[in-house]
């Protein structure tokens, strides 16, 4: 698949980009290249492989969960108009 200078001229324009001639003409180019490879890339063989998680065999370490911070939810919620339950209540707008 390429890409054509009116067809990137087209994306940049939806994108609300500005692109004089010496950018629509590199863009193009880079973008044609990006598929290019991309091409490569569906021609790999890839039937027989098992997807991996992660390239490397070996386990994350994990920290401990541990609480860090106290809870502030009532010093937060003094300056809301209006709180309940610890919730924030807002005025109804679909009924």
């Amino acid at each position: 698949m390429a890409l054509t200078e009116k067809k990137v001229n087209q994306i940049a324009y939806l994108a609300r980009l500005s692109l004089n001639e010496a950018q629509l003409k590199n863009n193009t180019q880079d973008l044609n290249a990006i598929f290019s490879l991309f091409e490569q890339l569906v021609n790999i063989e890839t039937d027989g492989i098992e997807p991996m998680s992660h390239p490397l065999h070996m386990s994350q370490r994990l920290r401990e969960d541990v609480v860090t911070e106290q809870d502030q939810s009532i010093l937060l919620q003094s300056v809301a108009p209006e709180t309940s339950n610890g919730y924030y209540l807002v005025p109804t707008v679909i009924e």
